[in-house]
């Protein structure tokens, strides 16, 4: 397996930073676990194409892990690659329809594509067919616990804690030629986040907040995980590498990611890293 951090931040704007988006290559696939802003562009950074993902994966339907969603379903359609297959909560089909339907968001671009003759001309001289169908990305909303077996690769995803009862949250486990990698998504801890990430060559969890840091309130704590807490996890595990993602501007300053990585050290024994867009892993 090969893993690249295509964006490593958060909800807010960040110059070095695109929102939350990991590609994972895995046997004979490409799957794209969630899909922020930023992330279409980090996408053709890293060397990809939008027809080189075969699998986009949701963790949650917030804006940050989903806002480029519409322009790669649409960028694929534009270039003639097959529809997408697309995994996640409820309600994914929804917000599909409401994107892609005949009364969604882009139906007035897609009318004008399908329809106007020199569009028509210019789909044509691309070695398109008539009558041009609009996209339709293959969307399987995902009831955990679920497993996918793909072509060389399983995936399993259980629920996580983050934005109940509002939305519902996965974290995902990957396994291909005998590696493991989790994405944790936005999650707090619990029991059995400890169970998926049990041994894993690679973890990626989320770093909001740091463990020094007071939360506003227990609930925010309890979801909200610091630092010093996922590494002493990941250390419980036997988690093999710990990244740590999800940088907020005001975390993102050397001294302060020096003393994570000082702190880390000394709570967790595998490797770690702090992310950055654009990295690759090879677990």
């Amino acid at each position: 397996m090969k893993v690249t951090l295509l964006g490593t931040g958060s909800p807010e704007a960040h110059v070095s930073r695109a929102s939350s988006g990991y590609l994972v290559e895995a046997g004979d696939d490409t799957l794209l676990l969630d899909c922020g802003g930023g992330i279409f562009d980090r996408l053709l950074q890293s060397g990809r194409t939008p027809g080189d993902v075969t699998h986009l994966v949701f963790s949650h339907l917030h804006s940050d892990h989903m806002m480029d969603y519409a322009r790669l379903v649409h960028a694929r359609w534009d270039s003639g690659a097959d529809n997408l297959d697309v995994w996640g909560p409820e309600p994914l089909a929804e917000v599909t329809g409401r994107y892609f339907g005949p009364d969604g968001a882009l139906s007035f671009d897609l009318v004008a594509r399908t329809e106007l003759p020199q569009s028509k001309k210019v789909w044509q001289a691309r070695g398109g067919a008539l009558p041009r169908p609009w996209p339709e990305p293959r969307v399987t909303e995902m009831h955990p616990p679920f497993l996918i077996n793909g072509n060389g690769w399983t995936m399993r995803a259980i629920q996580v804690l983050h934005a109940q009862p509002y939305l519902t949250c996965l974290g995902f486990r990957i396994e291909a030629g005998g590696k493991s990698v989790v994405y944790a998504g936005d999650s707090g801890h619990s029991a059995e986040l400890e169970t998926l990430i049990e041994g894993a060559d690679l973890l990626i969890h989320w770093c909001y907040r740091l463990s020094h840091e007071p939360a506003p309130d227990p609930a925010f704590e309890a979801t909200t995980p610091g630092h010093l807490e996922t590494a002493r996890l990941a250390e419980r595990a036997g988690v093999k590498y710990l990244v740590l993602t999800h940088w907020r501007v005001q975390h993102d300053r050397e001294e302060i990611l020096s003393r994570v990585r000082e702190e880390v050290a000394d709570c967790f024994s595998g490797r770690f890293s702090i992310a950055q867009d654009l990295a690759e892993i090879v677990p």
